[in-house]
């Protein structure tokens, strides 16, 4: 065992930092080391933790809710991690790493752990190495893990891949929002919870509830689900309403899924889904480290901005390199 996995177990946070860091970095020299260290981690380290998806339409108060949730958590003797996946520029590839700001009582208490990440333009929502950094943090002893993901859209129901239940935060707009979100995105969640409930906006956040309960149960029945969930329901962050509440469903759904044999069957399929993830990736990397094929690549790429080439030229190009080189091997 390495000096840098005993720290993670002894719920050091510079160490946990560190790893997380490690583990991200798109280095070579660093990929090795880190696939190392989330081996051995594995072998050693048996975590209970529940693992929580939040996404939600921009202006949702996405950040706020994690902080009252968390607080809540934190209040009830559970160690939280907060993993908050910040959107890259698509024009400058920078991200805009503001999430401890957001979250600032939450991000000063002792049990609790916020890592923002760049989503390096992921589809999913999520970044590349999310189980990665997922399990070092319970390695390192944290029992709720929550992902915040990038936005809405259909692409961001891959974070239900990697964790136990998905929650959405909408706002009060009911009849709009409700037109306004991808299906996709609504059959994928577990829990539909309108936030802002308070004030002028608590009767909209109200009939919210109402028409979510209503579309939700012209859904087909998701398998490995309880009963009675997916739900909605509605909360305040700012004046707790809802809270305990919201808390009490969270822990409720997953230990129904254990009851009934959904929770192990459900992590076996993000295991066999993580697999699939970093097969995909070797192969990707593989075949581009060979015959100059990123040169090519962005070479073609360049003539299809230009419009030299159409895309499916370029692709059938492409793919006649592929053969050339698998004829003579």
């Amino acid at each position: 065992m390495t000096d840098l996995l005993k720290k993670i177990f002894k719920h050091d946070r510079k160490a946990l930092a560190k790893a997380i860091t490690l583990v991200e970095s798109t280095l070579p020299k660093h990929k090795k080391e880190a696939n190392n260290l989330i081996k051995d981690l594995l072998t050693k380290s048996d975590s209970e933790s529940i693992r929580i998806a939040l996404s939600g339409t921009p202006g949702a108060g996405k950040s706020t809710f994690i902080e009252a949730l968390g607080s809540k958590l934190i209040e009830d003797g559970n160690k939280v991690a907060v993993l908050a996946v910040d959107p890259t520029s698509n024009k400058t590839g920078g991200s805009i790493l503001g999430d401890k700001t957001r979250m600032e009582n939450l991000s000063r208490h002792p049990n609790a752990f916020i890592r923002p990440s760049p989503s390096s333009l992921n589809l999913g929502g999520v970044t590349a190495k999310t189980r990665e950094v997922i399990h070092l943090c319970e390695a390192s002893g944290y029992n709720i893990i929550i992902v915040e993901t990038v936005g809405v859209g259909q692409s961001e129901i891959a974070v239900s891949d990697m964790t136990d239940i998905f929650c959405l935060l909408i706002t009060p707009n009911s009849g709009d929002e409700l037109q306004g979100l991808k299906k996709g995105i609504i059959e994928s969640a577990d829990l539909i919870i309108v936030n802002k409930a308070d004030g002028k906006l608590k009767k909209s956040a109200s009939l919210a509830v109402a028409e979510y309960t209503s579309a939700l149960r012209l859904l087909a029945k998701k398998k490995g689900v309880p009963e009675n969930y997916p739900k909605a329901t509605m909360t305040s962050s700012i004046t707790g309403s809802g809270i305990i509440e919201i808390k009490n469903e969270i822990f409720n759904f997953v230990n129904l899924q254990k009851k009934l044999g959904f929770f192990e069957t459900k992590r076996s399929q993000q295991k066999v889904q993580w697999f699939k993830e970093k097969i995909e990736l070797e192969i990707y990397d593989f075949i581009s480290k060979r015959n100059n094929f990123i040169d090519v690549k962005n070479e073609l790429q360049k003539k299809v901005e230009n419009d030299e080439i159409s895309v499916p030229a370029a692709i059938n190009y492409f793919n006649n390199i592929l053969e050339k080189i698998s004829n003579n091997e």
